[in-house]
């Protein structure tokens, strides 16, 4: 398992799939990537000498924004628009889609699971209560 910029990336895959471990890479970067730095892109990520694995992390650090600095500035983007009382803030601070999404059905990876209103219960406990109620 070759670490590139103290990240592991998987050693069985082929070097344009394994790069894509790395937070901030996609399909396009690593591509890219690969391009820039002369490496193989069918070899696999453990068969990388040192050399190579060097020229990835040099084309990495000069050209992209990746792992903690990104996580950092995406993080710091949010507090902004919360700071300023933006829309988008505020649907952030509310934990709720924050591109126009709908939000009457769906939307259920912000909200979180369905939190149940009103009286649903058992059919034991609905029978106690139409005993109890007073005859008209």
């Amino acid at each position: 398992m070759p670490r590139v910029l103290g990240i592991d990336i998987p050693g069985n895959k082929r070097i344009e799939y394994a790069l894509r471990y790395i937070y901030g890479i996609g399909p396009t970067r690593a591509r890219r990537i690969v391009a820039t730095s002369g490496v193989d892109a069918a070899r696999k990520a453990s068969e990388l000498t040192d050399k190579e694995v060097t020229q990835l992390a040099e084309v990495l650090q000069r050209d992209f924004v990746i792992e903690g600095d990104l996580r950092r500035e995406v993080s710091q983007n949010i507090r902004r628009l919360i700071a300023i009382g933006s829309y988008r803030g505020s649907r952030h601070r509310k934990g709720l889609p924050v591109r126009g999404q709908r939000t009457k059905t769906n939307a259920r990876t912000r909200k979180g699971p369905r939190k149940t209103i009103g009286a649903v219960r058992g059919k034991d406990a609905r029978s106690a209560v139409k005993t109890a109620a007073p005859a008209e």
